[in-house]
């Protein structure tokens, strides 16, 4: 079909619900045919995605069924439930783009958009593009007495009837010829379109948020709720597509997220702003704010000495008034490193708005949760008993052999992370870094050896982690940074304690 081909029906008023601008509020029924649509996926591969919107710029458009084949390309559908009676009297003729009466199909508009944003995002139309219209209400046989004109612009092979058995709708998919396109992998294709769904690892690959993910991001918060998610589950990603989809769906909301520290919060903005630049949307940064604990307690009380603000809001002929919140939604992360005094204090002042609570505890009353890990290796534990200074200089010298410096992070008490600093200048080439949370990320360098304290330690992350002081932390602290190991972790001690024995214990 072509592009510039509209469609000018006669005697069908339901036609024009077709054209409706805003596709938002069009949802599939979950009808019998769409049941088979979904087992043709299911059984070969393809995979099906409802009700989703495409972000771009300024602009969003909904698609409300898309099936991705990485083989061929997207399959695009539109849902109609025309019967015979209404299209047997029904005259189907073309028009031009000039024609101001006519509106253009759907799916064209669709193709436009999606290819835009392949180009801006990739400088190529992606994969190609295959449209098909389903039709619950009439079946193969009445399709052959309908107008020419209808099957000249809607051929047989492109719609689904009702009568159609899954073979059928699998040929008719199959018809669609195999693509050239370097890309083939749904994550190319569909992180490049849902870019509220595009997760980024730590080497560049792109990934799609898994279903309990996409669940998480498209939620809606309300009242106090928690996400139990650990470290390589994507928690952090999913929080920022969180707070990003939040400013799409609705410009005016106030986001704030807390981290522990000056340097995560740095980290989490650097984050932010290479999604939202990959991604080419326009979200208002100041809606979304980063700060730490501190810094929020300040922004609160800086509030509270202000004249009490009050919006009032005309709904129904009614008048209602609202005091105005610190913020719509404030999400916690890593709050099982900040204290519970704190955790009271955001319950007190969001009793009107929501909060969220992310922790990397095990809580399975947790509204969601993120059970997958990412990491490429199961983790691994050595646990070393010795002189603690001595063994983790020669750990350190034994990695460096085969890893880089950024390699290595060693989480101890102030006092074992400022002597390591002087000896091993000495001791090795590489240069190893004293890590201070309460600095800003342009004042550190985190391309070498990191030494921090337990109380820096959110969003670090690394391939190897040696743990000191293990009796002095709290366990809570510990298991976090033993967690920040991607590959192997080391607990060096000289003396057991509580928490060294409940670490073998769970790592046996």
């Amino acid at each position: 079909m072509q592009s510039n081909e509209l469609l000018s029906f006669m005697n069908i008023s339901s036609f024009l619900s077709l054209f409706k601008k805003k596709l938002k509020s069009l949802k599939l029924p979950d009808t019998i045919l769409i049941k088979k649509l979904k087992e043709v996926s299911n059984n070969n591969n393809l995979s099906i995605y409802e009700n989703i919107t495409i972000y771009h710029h300024t602009q969003s458009f909904c698609i409300p069924l898309l099936i991705i084949d990485p083989t061929r390309g997207i399959y695009l559908f539109e849902y109609k439930e025309w019967s015979y009676d209404d299209l047997k009297n029904a005259t189907v003729s073309k028009a031009t783009n000039q024609d101001s009466s006519n509106k253009g199909l759907a799916y064209e508009k669709t193709h436009d958009f999606i290819k835009q944003k392949f180009n801006e995002l990739i400088h190529n139309d992606g994969v190609p593009i295959y449209n098909y219209l389903l039709m619950e209400n009439l079946n193969s046989e009445e399709y052959q007495y309908l107008d020419e004109s209808f099957k000249e612009l809607l051929p047989y092979q492109k719609i689904i009837f009702s009568n159609s058995v899954e073979s059928d709708i699998l040929n008719k998919l199959n018809e669609s010829p195999v693509t050239d396109s370097e890309i083939t992998d749904e994550a190319q294709i569909m992180g490049n379109l849902l870019v509220q769904y595009l997760i980024f690892s730590k080497n560049g690959n792109m990934h799609l948020a898994s279903s309990a993910q996409m669940e998480f991001i498209d939620s809606k918060i309300e009242g106090i709720q928690t996400l139990s998610a650990s470290a390589y589950s994507g928690k952090t990603s999913s929080i920022l597509l969180k707070a990003i989809l939040e400013n799409l769906r609705n410009p005016e909301i106030k986001i704030i997220i807390v981290e522990p520290t000056i340097l995560a919060c740095d980290l989490l903005k650097q984050k932010l702003l290479n999604i939202i630049e990959y991604a080419i949307i326009e979200v208002d940064l100041t809606s979304i704010e980063i700060i730490t604990p501190i810094a929020l307690v300040n922004k609160h009380l800086e509030k509270l000495n202000k004249p009490q603000l009050v919006v009032i809001l005309h709904i129904d002929n009614k008048l209602m008034k609202k005091n105005l919140d610190i913020a719509d939604l404030i999400i916690c992360d890593d709050s099982n490193l900040v204290s519970l005094e704190f955790i009271d204090y955001l319950i007190h002042i969001q009793k009107k708005s929501s909060l969220l609570l992310v922790n990397e505890h095990d809580d399975e009353d947790a509204n969601f949760r993120f059970e997958e890990n990412f990491k490429k290796k199961k983790l691994e534990v050595i646990f070393k008993q010795s002189n603690q200074h001595a063994k983790t200089m020669q750990t350190i010298s034994k990695l460096l052999e085969e890893n880089k410096s950024n390699d290595i992070l060693v989480v101890g008490n102030n006092l074992s992370k400022r002597n390591l600093s002087v000896d091993l200048e000495f001791f090795i080439s590489q240069k190893a870094v004293l890590i201070d949370g309460s600095k800003n990320l342009i004042n550190q360098d985190l391309d070498n050896i990191r030494l921090c304290s337990y109380a820096e330690i959110s969003s670090m992350s690394c391939e190897y982690v040696i743990l000191l002081d293990v009796g002095e932390a709290s366990l809570n602290e510990v298991e976090y940074a033993l967690n920040l190991a991607e590959n192997t972790a080391y607990v060096i001690y000289e003396q057991s304690s509580e928490n060294i024995e409940i670490l073998k214990e769970k790592n046996v």
